[in-house]
């Protein structure tokens, strides 16, 4: 463990001089947030979250979020992005959260396995046990940690607050300017109109019951 945690510290910089001068190519400002469960979980530290990313965003930068896996322990860690990145989503009040993958979407069964496995454009309900069941636990690709299950468990974390999300394939360059502009790419979970008055407390629920 300490020495993956000594290789993230160290990986860490290459990583960020690599998004600064990506986004400065495009004149964009990249900043760097890095957070645990116990980000969520104490309230100050929430908070102290909470107002760096509403500054990040007031000065036009873009925030880089991950874990921070220099000091994350079994006990605080996310475990992987789908989780993580649905936390900020509900930290900032995001309207739709957009997760990228090998595939199109969510698919009736494995698209891999199955030729007749059917995308399903639209879940419109909460989602369910039955639709969880259609997503595979662990993902085909050799980069990332995380499978469609986890992604559905995100959805299932943010639509209760009123935030759409979307899965769709990250091999598409242009995918997200397609998708901002409306057109129909990907699985949309589509948001409950019920908001959380105490997000955080909210959260921390959800990050319980997921353990």
């Amino acid at each position: 463990m300490a020495e993956k945690q000594a290789c993230a510290a160290i990986g860490q910089c290459k990583l960020m001089m690599n998004y600064h001068k990506l986004f400065a190519e495009y004149g964009q400002i990249a900043s760097q947030v890095l957070l645990t469960k116990y980000s969520i979980d104490e309230e100050n530290s929430y908070d102290n979250v909470k107002n760096t990313f509403q500054e990040l965003l007031k000065y036009g930068s873009i925030p880089i979020v991950n874990e921070n896996d220099a000091i994350a322990t079994d006990e605080i860690e996310f475990g992987e992005n789908d989780t993580l990145s649905a936390i900020v989503a509900a930290i900032t009040k995001a309207d739709l959260l957009i997760l990228l993958t090998d595939i199109d979407g969510l698919y009736t069964d494995d698209p891999f396995q199955n030729k007749n496995a059917k995308l399903i454009d639209v879940v419109t309900n909460e989602v369910k046990q039955e639709v969880s069941k259609m997503a595979k636990k662990s993902s085909d690709s050799d980069v990332g940690t995380g499978g469609m299950y986890t992604k559905v468990l995100a959805a299932n974390i943010i639509n209760p607050l009123g935030i759409d999300m979307m899965i769709a394939s990250g091999k598409n360059p242009n995918i997200l300017n397609k998708i901002i502009n409306g057109e129909k790419h990907g699985t949309l979970f589509v948001a409950r109109q019920e908001r959380e008055e105490d997000i955080r407390d909210y959260l921390v629920s959800k990050l319980r019951n997921k353990e």
